[in-house]
């Protein structure tokens, strides 16, 4: 069996090789609706590279090994299949120039051809042929458009390759940016609180205040995505105080040590969020002052944390982010299940706002700031058409093909999630995003049916 993915990228053959060949490619190709963990990486693209991985969900995950052969830099290179559940996978990358002329800026064919074989033979091809064939045609539709996108947003900056130090990789952005970033030819330093298993890692501990300022030696930006899941648990005393904490400790170590440098990194970007504004009336955008309530108060307490910094002349940008959509993790992550059974619907009234944004332009909001010196102080990471509680579950109901009509009271809320449910799921915030818009960032996703069905394969 046959299959061939063709799509125009907008830079040269060596430049989309070169991407492909970096760390990060693989992750910023998986779709993010495929369930799939890398159990071992091996190098990227070259000859006898190659990536284990477990793929489908327990207890029907199959160990699929595929391997790099035949290299060509600027050319094409090839993934077969060793171990998986094909009888025979060979697909073939490859990089054709496309002719410009005048000021047209050159341009390449990405090709995906792929040969593979099912197994048991005619009976396979039979049962799942076609299930197999919109699979790859959904899985190399969003592939191709993550390409294109990211070559797009990477050939904007033109200077040399930044060092990057990273607080926070591990998390659903932080492991996005990573990829995103190491794949523009950057370098990405992440500070972790174990002991350090690869050469770019370097370790710290914000509970105990400690953090080496040679790590910043030479680095151009850093970035701070830490803190516990405001989510991911009950609100006790002592769980609100570990969310404040977890963000303002470690945020006042790294404001002590990068303004105490003779010469410290140029930039930081400190995460924050929407929930700074509290529950407003109206729209807002960075102009508003600070709402009431907790997570007003650990916005205010987190983005006071980074002023030493400021102070010393560092350009810091508070990025205060929206409802992240990805399926890969939080809100959305949670609301699936429920969704894809037709249990999901609208909580409370559903009037509340739900100001969002999705991973891929959060990926690229931090890439366009730490690229472009213009922007300070705070900034809304959300998408330009904030939604109601309502809209958001339609549009995810409607991209699933799933009804929606069964409510959440807000009764039940309050009973089972308490302060955290009220806050979380009951309250919001309508944010615009100003700045970038007054910066010219151009969002990739600004509808939200069209955003769950790109992330979804729908």
């Amino acid at each position: 069996m046959h299959f061939v993915k063709t799509t125009q990228l907008p830079c040269p053959p060596a430049q989309a090789y070169d991407w492909h060949a970096r760390p990060g490619a693989f992750a910023r190709l998986a779709p993010p609706w495929e369930p799939l963990k890398v159990i071992e990486q091996r190098g990227t693209i070259g000859e006898g590279d190659g990536v284990t991985m477990a793929v489908g969900r327990w207890p029907f995950a199959m160990r699929w090994e595929a391997v790099h052969e035949r290299p060509t830099p600027g050319v094409s290179f090839v993934d077969v299949q060793r171990r998986g559940p094909f009888s025979l996978w060979r697909h073939e990358h490859r990089f054709e120039p496309l002719s410009s002329s005048g000021d047209t800026l050159a341009s390449s064919l990405l090709v995906d051809d792929v040969s593979y074989k099912l197994p048991f033979g005619w009976l396979g091809k039979l049962v799942a042929g076609r299930m197999v064939a919109k699979r790859l045609q959904r899985m190399f539709d969003y592939r191709h458009q993550v390409t294109s996108m990211d070559l797009q947003r990477h050939a904007s900056y033109t200077g040399p390759p930044l060092t990057i130090v990273l607080a926070g990789a591990s998390g659903l952005v932080g492991k996005a940016l990573s990829a995103f970033m190491t794949t523009g030819g950057h370098r990405v330093i992440q500070l972790v609180r174990r002991a350090p298993t690869a050469e770019f890692e370097r370790q710290w501990d914000p509970a105990a205040g400690v953090l080496d300022p040679n790590i910043f030696d030479g680095v151009d930006a850093v970035v701070h995505l830490g803190g516990v899941g405001i989510g991911d648990a009950r609100w006790t005393e002592a769980r609100k105080q570990l969310i404040m904490s977890s963000r303002v400790d470690s945020t006042a170590l790294l404001a002590k040590v990068l303004s105490e440098m003779e010469a410290p990194p140029p930039t930081w970007v400190c995460a924050s969020a929407v929930g700074a504004y509290g529950t407003p009336s109206d729209t807002v955008d960075e102009s508003a002052p600070f709402g009431s309530g907790f997570l007003a108060d650990v916005c205010r307490a987190w983005e006071a944390a980074t002023k030493p910094a400021s102070d010393a002349g560092i350009r810091v940008v508070n990025l205060r982010l929206g409802v992240v959509v990805s399926p890969k993790g939080g809100a959305l992550k949670k609301m699936l299940g429920p969704a894809r059974a037709g249990l999901a619907g609208r909580v409370g009234s559903g009037d509340q706002p739900m100001s969002w944004v999705s991973l891929d332009d959060v990926v690229a909001i931090v890439h366009f700031i730490l690229t472009n010196n213009q922007l300070t102080g705070p900034v809304n990471a959300v998408a330009p058409t904030p939604a109601t509680n309502g809209q958001f579950m339609k549009a995810l109901g409607r991209s699933l093909s799933r009804p929606t009509w069964i409510p959440l009271p807000s009764f039940a809320v309050r009973a089972l999630m308490g302060e955290m449910g009220q806050a979380l799921l009951l309250e919001g915030a309508a944010v615009r995003p100003g700045k970038l818009h007054q910066a010219g960032f151009e969002f990739g996703d600004t509808e939200l049916e069209t955003t769950f069905r790109r992330m979804l394969g729908r």
